[in-house]
């Protein structure tokens, strides 16, 4: 079946020691998809449209700029600002500005602005990552039902952030039925909300140490408290 093609990368981020299983895949999916944007890749002509139609969102922007490869990047915006300059000459003329109308609707708005505003919904890295994450997802639905052992590696999580605790359980029910389905809803419920709870400790343990009172108290598990709470919050991995 198509979803094995993705077990072993499934698999690996539930044996990992992690705060949450998902943010794991996903960075490691963002971390090749920087690494293939910025390699011998650009130079190709499909790519090059590619990136100059779908252009990228700031974060990853930012991750491009600090790979290093400053030839290629530039190769890519340049391509890229030669398509949106051609655009906007064509979308933003006089004659294509639509006046108000009393038969007109509202909502209308210019086609520069409709342009640029897809432009600023849309990232090449973004749209590589997407698909095979949904692969993933369904994966981990896929192996719950079929393994066993999978079923223990899950069920052995250190929880999930908030915004993919979100994920599966709306994902949920696409996958599974009847006891099954609220077997995982009820295990995924009591990881989240386990692990959210050791962590939230963790942090509140963390912050004491900021008192002279507790100054001479061991750090238990609170060293690394602040950013494992960035991760469960905001899945900042």
């Amino acid at each position: 079946m198509k979803e094995k093609l993705y077990t072993i990368p499934v698999n690996e981020a539930f044996e990992a020691d992690t705060e949450c299983p998902l943010c794991t895949m996903r960075k490691k999916l963002e971390t090749d998809a920087i690494e293939f944007t910025m390699g011998p890749s650009y130079m190709e002509d499909d790519i090059r449209e590619a990136t100059s139609r779908l252009g990228f969102c700031e974060k990853h922007l930012e991750q491009l700029y600090k790979h290093q490869n400053r030839l290629g990047l530039a190769l890519i915006l340049k391509t890229q600002m030669d398509k949106l300059i051609t655009d906007i000459e064509k979308k933003s003329s006089p004659d294509k500005v639509v006046g108000s109308s009393l038969f007109r609707k509202k909502t209308e708005e210019p086609a520069v602005v409709s342009h640029i505003r897809e432009l600023e919904e849309s990232c090449f890295v973004c749209h590589k990552i997407e698909g095979t994450f949904e692969r993933y997802v369904a994966t981990i639905f896929y192996l719950y039902h079929t393994e066993e052992a999978f079923r223990i590696k899950f069920k052995s999580a250190k929880g999930f952030c908030t915004g993919h605790y979100k994920l599966l359980y709306e994902k949920a029910p696409e996958h599974l039925r009847g006891e099954e389905l609220t077997g995982f809803l009820r295990t995924l419920n009591e990881l989240y909300l386990e692990h959210m709870k050791r962590v939230r400790d963790d942090l509140e343990w963390f912050i004491n140490k900021f008192d002279y009172r507790y100054a001479d108290e061991p750090w238990k598990n609170a060293k690394d408290a602040l950013p494992r709470a960035m991760q469960k919050t905001n899945s900042i991995l």
